[in-house]
């Protein structure tokens, strides 16, 4: 039996926890793998400035620093913005998977342009961070908003009704009028819209957490994980030091 750690970038009450759990039942999954969820100690409201971005590194790496001693096979970070990826990186020898960078290669293996749908402007920032990164600006379609606040804790629950036409309408724009062969729901807080898209849409819809999921178990199964090379660790680590500014951060944010 394998583990996977799923790191949820948010302080989370089990209710809401169980929210982002639920992501797991629109993939199947093979009976080796188990999966964990823990929400960081602290994090920004939301991911917008670049100070929030620095928060959530450090928050999401905390959370996974002692995953491989605590024997897990695998970390699935759960935000498009892949914050605490990199990091993890470089200091674990299993795989940690973003669903923001799995997403768009998946994406581009499906067809020849992708959109993202998401419910914010304020997160493309996320989106073309990545996109830069990965050098495959010639793929995008287009990233198209619903302009609604999201909501990090009870996600989409209870606002079915209003958030997912509008969903709909703005993915059909993105595939009749900005030519995507493929979409990309913008948030693993969106989950619970998939299923409707998918029925409503004659392209492929990627829903991000589950995709890392199972690519988090194929990695395992294929003896796989990102090159040392690429993120080297650091000679003198002191990653004892982010859980004390977590501790920390938490009491102050309490």
């Amino acid at each position: 039996m394998h583990k996977i750690l799923v790191i949820v970038p948010f302080p989370m009450s089990k209710e809401n926890l169980n929210s982002r759990r639920d992501q797991l039942k629109a993939v199947k999954l093979t009976s080796e793998v188990k999966f964990e969820f823990r929400s960081t100690k602290a994090a920004p409201k939301n991911y917008i400035s670049e100070t929030d971005m620095v928060l959530a590194d450090i928050g999401i790496l905390e959370v996974g620093i002692k995953a491989q001693k605590e024997g897990f096979s695998a970390i699935c970070v759960d935000t498009m913005s892949d914050s605490g990826v990199s990091a993890l990186r470089s200091c674990l020898d299993i795989p940690v998977i973003g669903p923001g960078q799995t997403s768009m290669l998946c994406a581009m293996m499906m067809g020849n342009k992708f959109s993202i749908v998401t419910m914010w402007k304020s997160w493309f920032h996320l989106y073309t961070r990545t996109i830069k990164r990965l050098g495959i600006k010639d793929h995008i379609a287009s990233i198209r908003s619903i302009d609604v606040n999201p909501d990090n804790q009870s996600l989409l629950a209870g606002k079915e009704e209003e958030i997912f036409p509008l969903l709909l309408d703005a993915a059909r724009s993105a595939v009749e009028e900005d030519g995507a062969d493929v979409i990309i729901l913008g948030s693993t807080t969106m989950h619970q819209s998939h299923s409707f898209l998918k029925k409503n849409l004659n392209v492929p819809v990627i829903n991000p957490g589950p995709l890392t999921y199972k690519m988090a178990e194929t990695m395992i199964g294929a003896g796989l994980a990102h090159s040392k090379t690429a993120y080297p660790g650091s000679p003198t680590p002191k990653l004892h030091l982010f859980e004390a500014m977590m501790d920390a951060a938490k009491k102050a944010d309490d």
